[in-house]
This record gives C-alpha cells, sequence and structure tokens, in this order.
C-alpha cells in the first residue's frame, strides 16, 4: 500500500477504541508477567503496590495526553523534553525508551511461551523455551518488516476487549472462590511480613509496560481523536486499569503464599491464580482460556513494542540523534529495517538467560527515568508555552509567580523520581546495566554530533527520503515552517511548501510542514490571558484547512500549532529555532501576475519591493533560508467576488504581509472561513 494511503487509513481508522486497544495490551501484558515477582515480594500486600502503579500510571498518562495534544508530533517523551529543553534530554528519553521497548520484546515473548506451556510442558524452561521465545521474536520482526496496517491494529483493540472480558471473568470467580477479605484488613497474616523495602522493591516491577503511553503518544497527529474523546479515553482508561491493578491484584494478594500459587509461577502468574483453585472442572476450564487469552495479548503486545522501538528510532534518526543510516528504510517495504533487525538481535540476547526478574529491573529504570522527564517536561512547558492552545489540560491548576502548575503532574515527577532512586538502590541489575546503557548511547549522541560538526543542543533534521536508497529526486527540505494567516493567499503559501517538500514520484514522506498560527497579544494584555472562543475557532478553522492543502502533496505530513507573541516576526523566528526547520515559506509583499511566484531570501540581500515589516524581520533574524511567496495579482485571476482590498470600504493594503496575524478585520475572517473544510471533511 502507498504510504499515502496508509496515513489516510490510519486517520480514518485509528481512533479512541483502537487507542484504548493498544495501550491495554501492553497494560495487560504487564500485569501478565509482573504478577508473580510483585506477589513474590509484596505478598498480602501485592492489591496495594499495584493500586498505587495504577495511581502513577493515570497521572503519567494524563502528562502524556497533555504533551502529545500540545506539540502533535511522533516521538513521545523525545518531543516534551525537546520543546521543554532541548535535544540532548530529548536523547535521554528517548534513549532510555529504546531500552524499554527492547526490554518489553524480550519479555513479552519470554512470557508469552511460559504460558502456552499450558499445552506443552517443556516450553516453561530450558532450550525448547527459549527457541519458542526467540520464534516469536522472529516473527514479531517479520510483521514489523512487511508494515502493519490499520486492520492489525483494530485486531489489537478486539484482542484486548476479549482479554479484558476474561479478566472479568478470572475476577469474578476468583472473588468467589479465593479473595481473602483478610489481605485489606490484615495482610500480614494472610502472606507474612512485608518490609517497607520489599514494598519499594515491588513497586517498580508494577509499573512495568506503562511504556504503552509512549507508544500510544507517538502516534500523535497521526490519529483522530477529539478534545472529549481524550478525557473519554482517560475514563475508560482507569476503569478498565482497575480490573487488573486492584481487581485481580487482590486475588493474587489472597494466594500469594498458597504453594504452586502466583508467586511459584514467576513466568506465568496467572496460571498460579487459576492453580490455586480447588474446584477442578472450573480450574480445568479457566487454565486453556487465560492461556491462549494472556499469549494473544503478550504477542500483540511483542508487534506493537517492536513497532514503538522503529518509530522512535526512525524519529531518533530523522532528528540526528542517532546515525541516519540506522533508520534506513526498506527500499520495498518503507520501514526502518535497520533498526528493526537490530531489535531482533538484541531482544533475542535479552532472551537468553531466562532471567525474569534482571529483566524487568532494567525495564523499570528505563520507565522510570523517562516518565520523571515526561512530568518535569510538562511543568516546564507550563512556564515556557502557557499561551499555547492545549487540547487536553490537566486539571488542579495551582499557581506560582503567574504559572499554573498541574498538581497531577508534580504528584506524579515526584513518584517517578522516587521510584527511580529506589530502583537504582535496590535493583542490582539496574545499577549496573542501566548507567551503563545511557552512557553508551550519550557518548553515541555526542560522538555523532561533534563528528559532524553540529551542535549538541540544537534541533537538527534530515528528509525522512534520506533514509532510503531509492532512485529519484529527492525532497529539497527536510522540514519547513509556514506561518498561517487565516485568508486564502494561505493555499498558495502551502502549496510552495508541499511542493518543495514532496517527492515528485515518490509515496515516501518528504518532510516536515509547521503550520504556525501567531496570536499578536496586545501589550497592555498578558499573554496567557483568555482568548475570545471566536478567535480560537477562526485559527483552528484555518490552520485545518492549511494541513488539509499541504498533505494534498506525496507524503507531506503537515504539523499545525499556535503560538501568542507580541511581534509576528519574533514569534516566527523563534519556533524556526526551536524547531530546527530548514526553510521557512511565507508571503511577499506585493502581488505579481505569476501564480505561486517565489523569491529567495537570505543575509546576501533584500528585495526591498517585496519585502513589509514582519517579513524584513524574518528575512534578516531566520537561522534558514526564508523562502517568500509572491501573491498573484488579484487583476490576472477571474473571481466572482473582489479581494478584501477591493471591497467597498475595505482598509487600504497593509506594507506589513502579516497584518492579518493582528487582526486584519471581520470581512477577511469570513473569507477565511469560507476557505476552511468544514467539520468532519
Amino acid at each position: 500500500m502507498p504510504d499515502r494511503d496508509r496515513q489516510a487509513e490510519f486517520k480514518r481508522g485509528f481512533g479512541s477504541p483502537v487507542l484504548w486497544g493498544l495501550v491495554q495490551a501492553f497494560v495487560a501484558a504487564g500485569f501478565y508477567f509482573s504478577a508473580g515477582l510483585v506477589a513474590q515480594r509484596a505478598g498480602g500486600l501485592t492489591w496495594a503496590v499495584y493500586l498505587v502503579a495504577a495511581l502513577l500510571f493515570l497521572l503519567t498518562a494524563m502528562s502524556y495526553v497533555e504533551g502529545a495534544s500540545l506539540h502533535q508530533e511522533r516521538g513521545g517523551a523525545t518531543v516534551l523534553a525537546r520543546y521543554a529543553y532541548n535535544e540532548v534530554w530529548s536523547f535521554v528519553a528517548g534513549w532510555a525508551i529504546l531500552l524499554d521497548y527492547l526490554i518489553l520484546i524480550a519479555l513479552t515473548a519470554f512470557a508469552a511461551t511460559s504460558y502456552l506451556a499450558v499445552f506443552w510442558e517443556p516450553l516453561s524452561t530450558g532450550a525448547s523455551g527459549v527457541l519458542a521465545a526467540v520464534a516469536v521474536i522472529v516473527g514479531v520482526a517479520l510483521t514489523n518488516l512487511r508494515g502493519i496496517d490499520p486492520g492489525r491494529f483494530q485486531r489489537f483493540f478486539f484482542f484486548a476487549l476479549a482479554d479484558l472480558g476474561v479478566q472479568v471473568l478470572l475476577l469474578v470467580v476468583g472473588a468467589i472462590v479465593l479473595f481473602d477479605p483478610a489481605v485489606l484488613a490484615s495482610p500480614r497474616e494472610v502472606a507474612g511480613d512485608v518490609g517497607l523495602s520489599d514494598l519499594v522493591f515491588a513497586f517498580p516491577l508494577a509499573a512495568v509496560a506503562f511504556t504503552a503511553l509512549d507508544a500510544s503518544s507517538g502516534f500523535a497527529g497521526q490519529i483522530r481523536v477529539s478534545r472529549s474523546g481524550l478525557r473519554r479515553l482517560l475514563g475508560v482508561r482507569a476503569v478498565s486499569l482497575l480490573v487488573a491493578y486492584l481487581g485481580l491484584a487482590l486475588v493474587v494478594s489472597s494466594v500469594a503464599a498458597v504453594p504452586n500459587g502466583p508467586a511459584d509461577h514467576l513466568d506465568a502468574p496467572l496460571v498460579g491464580v487459576v492453580d490455586a483453585i480447588d474446584q477442578a472442572t472450573v480450574r480445568e476450564v479457566l487454565r486453556p482460556i487465560v492461556a491462549i487469552s494472556a499469549t494473544l495479548v503478550l504477542f500483540s503486545a511483542c508487534t506493537a513494542a517492536m513497532l514503538g522501538l522503529s518509530r522512535l528510532g526512525y524519529s531518533l534518526a530523522v532528528n540526528r540523534q542517532i546515525p541516519s543510516a540506522v533508520g534506513r528504510l526498506h527500499p520495498r517495504y518503507r520501514t526502518p529495517w535497520v533498526l528493526i533487525v537490530i531489535g531482533a538481535v538484541l531482544a533475542v540476547a535479552l532472551v537468553i538467560p531466562e532471567d525474569l526478574e534482571f529483566l524487568a529491573a532494567i525495564y523499570a529504570f528505563g520507565a522510570t527515568l523517562a516518565f520523571t522527564l515526561v512530568h518535569a517536561s510538562v511543568l516546564t512547558l507550563r512556564r515556557r508555552e502557557p499561551d499555547r492552545d492545549r487540547p487536553f489540560r490537566i486539571p488542579l491548576d495551582v499557581r506560582v509567580r503567574g504559572v499554573a502548575y498541574p498538581l497531577p503532574a508534580v504528584l506524579g515527577l515526584l513518584l517517578c523520581a522516587l521510584a527511580f532512586v529506589s530502583v537504582l538502590a535496590l535493583h542490582d541489575s539496574a545499577r549496573i546495566v542501566g548507567p551503563l546503557w545511557m552512557l553508551l548511547g550519550i557518548a553515541l549522541y555526542v560522538s555523532y554530533r561533534r563528528g559532524s560538526d553540529k551542535p549538541l543542543t540544537r534541533r537538527l533534521t534530515v528528509p525522512e527520503l534520506s533514509l532510503t536508497r531509492r532512485e529519484g529526486p529527492e525532497a529539497e527540505y527536510g522540514s519547513i515552517l509556514v506561518p498561517v494567516l487565516g485568508i486564502p493567499l494561505d493555499d498558495d503559501i502551502m502549496q510552495t511548501a508541499g511542493r518543495l517538500a514532496a517527492e515528485e514520484d515518490d509515496d515516501e514522506a518528504g518532510a516536515q510542514i509547521e503550520a504556525v498560527w501567531v496570536t499578536i497579544v496586545p501589550v497592555a494584555l498578558p499573554l496567557d490571558g483568555r482568548l475570545p472562543e471566536a478567535d480560537l475557532k477562526h485559527a483552528r478553522r484555518a490552520l485545518a484547512r492549511a494541513k488539509a492543502v499541504g498533505e494534498e502533496y506525496e507524503g507531506v505530513t503537515v504539523n499545525p500549532f499556535t503560538v501568542r507573541a507580541r511581534s509576528a516576526g519574533e514569534a516566527i523566528v523563534r519556533e524556526a529555532r526551536r524547531r530546527g526547520v530548514e526553510a521557512i515559506v511565507m508571503p511577499a509583499e506585493e502581488p505579481t501576475q505569476q501564480r505561486g511566484g517565489m523569491v529567495l531570501g537570505g543575509r546576501e540581500g533584500l528585495h526591498s519591493t517585496f519585502i513589509g515589516e514582519t517579513t524584513r524581520y524574518v528575512v534578516t533574524k531566520a537561522p534558514c533560508r526564508v523562502i517568500l511567496t509572491a501573491p498573484p495579482d488579484p487583476g490576472a485571476r477571474r473571481k466572482a467576488q473582489p479581494t478584501p482590498s477591493e471591497r467597498p470600504g475595505a482598509p487600504p493594503p497593509s506594507g506589513d504581509p502579516m497584518r492579518p496575524l493582528r487582526g486584519a478585520g471581520r470581512r477577511l475572517r469570513r473569507r477565511a472561513d469560507s476557505a476552511a473544510p468544514r467539520s468532519g471533511a
């Protein structure tokens, strides 16, 4: 399937339900292989550990959702750290998540074969189990190499939904025949004494598979979820999370000390829960049902983890944080085959020791480090970008020096930081392997940037076409910034940017177009003040129109966003620096007879005839090439409706081409509204 068609199909079919299925598969898989490890240390307080872990999950989910709605780019934690801090911290977050994806691939493959041992005992240990896990990893790698279509993601939803039904069934049966109320009143009487160090040791292990949050936020800008859909997604996510992280955790706590229970089935703890049922008929019926459901969900999570690894690695390669050769695309399938092969090889190496606790501890290192950065980034962005539109905003703000900090993000930051410290203090494998992995990554990043004479902290991008070895012309620019004015001229500007970004005869993604709407706020008003809802709707319609026009070109992805500023020129230059774009496309002042004509601006000289106040500032101060698109001469067009400047009573043309950003008037707004696509188009 051509890449453009695949993206369109993703946008049509990838919404809240499928996104929920992706996260649910990760979380269910995490519970399926971590319950035994947690029960072994926490005993009758297993439910308390999972309850705190569920709270941390929801706090982190809110931070991810706000961040992904704020900057709708692929990359998850790396994007948040990039805009909050710089490229070094962005790489640290991405490198930590890459480690988690590797561990998760190994863990889910290993656990899947352990659950399949219900049908064939040799799969539980030894060479047979390792070979089966390797086969799972190879199968997942081949699936990702050929590309995952939206239909497979829909199957993830159905697998996760069916598994949730199995969880509810097991919960009902467990509550009837296994649950011991003493785990709530006096848990030590059920499973012996549990010290604080045991609980702290077990808590990070309960947070495994939370990388689902990063995997799902990596689809920002590519999925169709409304503001209300984001809130419903969090609500449904909370309810389904409590089925396992409270309901089943209470059942596990009740049988934690039972011989042949979950603590004795570390590789397949839910089988241990079923084996603790005295009624033979119920036990024999539930065993295969739980095993099949767990295997399907674990395989789905393994597939999604490999996808997350390849997408994140590809994003790092595009942003020149790792060598571009590592992100090379397959000439036929257009998938990051080098990353997939490397991930499969490393995952196989991690499976061979057959040490579940070793893998889970290293996973907890990467997860707690990355999530700490996510919460910190959201708090920092509240200070650095208070005026940016947030489709989802974390509630319960507290103002400190005029900045509205969300209390859930503060609490999440504290919990993640404490969990990270506990991992380093109590888990020997994480204390050794984790820092070595990070030092290796930082050394790779520094040597790569320094070796190519690139700055360490600045964002640099390469055209995505440069990551494929195909014949034919390449995109001239990998990333382009386009100021959106909210007038029909936007179409000409976006078409110019689209032609520069798109490859002429290829269906591969050519470049990213950053479409920015600048709202000019008078000095007398605060930058973070409330804007009229009509102005916000107008900006969204204009950006939606720009996105629709820009993405008509093959492989072009448009990332719309808004900023507030005192000066349009300063805002455009600032965003160009922050986003590391390679070009800015914006309008010149005077019309020409040629539609879409353009002149190139730079530090070599200015074409003053075409330059207005804002344009002159951008051309002079921009850190990259500025491409000026001359608007068509109104007299050269045959139109039924006059342009705003031709209408009776219209204000005279301004010498500043960015005048619409300063509130050009109702006529321009009506004109822009009529050009915007209708809702659902």
